[in-house]
């Protein structure tokens, strides 16, 4: 659900937020607060900034083991993490996999977008 604001020259949509809770070790929470002086930011914002970036990394690597493990396409591990195609292919020579497409992931990728488009 999301919440509408008001600004002067536009309605803008705010997510809900939910407040949730962790357990951190010292040291964690030590970082934390340094980062909090350093950004200027209060802590629930550093933290959110953190774990998008954290979510980020995690979605693509884990796409990237489907893709090394010849589950999905290229294309297919992109549309799992998120991000464009171009930047998983970038994500894939950073973690040295090879990229190979032949027929089989095209066919794949093909049927991905009749399906999609069958819905729109």
């Amino acid at each position: 659900m999301q919440k509408l604001m008001y600004t002067k020259y536009s309605i803008v949509c705010e997510p809900t937020m939910e407040t949730i809770t962790a357990r951190l070790p010292d040291k964690m929470i030590k970082i934390l607060n340094t980062l909090v002086k350093e950004e200027m930011v209060d802590r629930s914002e550093l933290i959110r900034r953190i774990l998008e970036i954290g979510l980020r990394e995690f979605l693509i690597r884990r796409a990237l083991i489907a893709y090394q493990e010849r589950k999905v396409s290229l294309w297919r591990a992109a549309d799992m993490a998120g991000v464009t195609l171009r930047e998983m292919i970038e994500a894939a020579n950073q973690a040295l996999i090879p990229i190979s497409y032949d027929l089989d992931d095209l066919e794949r990728d093909l049927a991905i977008v009749k399906k999609q488009n069958s819905r729109e």
